[in-house]
């Protein structure tokens, strides 16, 4: 695979999943609102999918080394797997109780990570165990840090 439709492709799982997964666990400790937390999946969705893909295309713009189509690639692969995998998480808020949602999201999120992590450490010879830990344990970082901020403003606010 293209180095431009990996970075787009690695980029836009990774921050569907950090991003969705944050946004989730904020919203539900802030609001504990069903709606809250399918809105806010379905506007992170589509809006960071846009803005993360715009990023992607800057980025990739400003280096000078990509032609116009690689350029345009990387940053419709970012958009598409930043879109299409954000709205996974949707399914099982549809489908479960939404503490029983945020668990499995939780856990698809983070089997996900740990996959395209094992991907990437074959790909680049380095310890599989090592960059497995490193993403979950800053994943982890930003759920948990996610859950107390929305736990924070849930008790300046009401």
């Amino acid at each position: 695979m293209k180095n431009y439709l990996k970075t787009g492709i690695g980029f836009g799982i990774t921050s569907a999943t950090i991003t969705t997964l944050g946004l989730m666990i904020g919203l539900y400790s802030s609001t504990g609102s069903r709606l809250a937390v399918l809105s806010g999946i379905l506007i992170i969705a589509v809006a960071d999918a846009l803005s993360d893909a715009f990023g992607i295309h800057m980025s990739e713009e400003s280096k000078g080394t990509l032609s116009k189509r690689e350029v345009w690639l990387a940053t419709l692969s970012t958009f598409l797997a930043k879109l299409i995998f954000a709205s996974t998480f949707i399914i099982p808020v549809l489908i479960f109780s939404l503490p029983t949602a945020l668990i499995v999201n939780v856990v698809w999120g983070l089997a996900m990570l740990t996959t395209l992590s094992i991907v990437m450490a074959r790909s680049n010879k380095d310890k599989v165990l090592h960059v497995v830990a490193e993403h979950v344990i800053l994943a982890v970082c930003v759920i948990v840090g996610s859950y107390y901020l929305g736990e924070f403003i849930n008790k300046f606010v009401n």
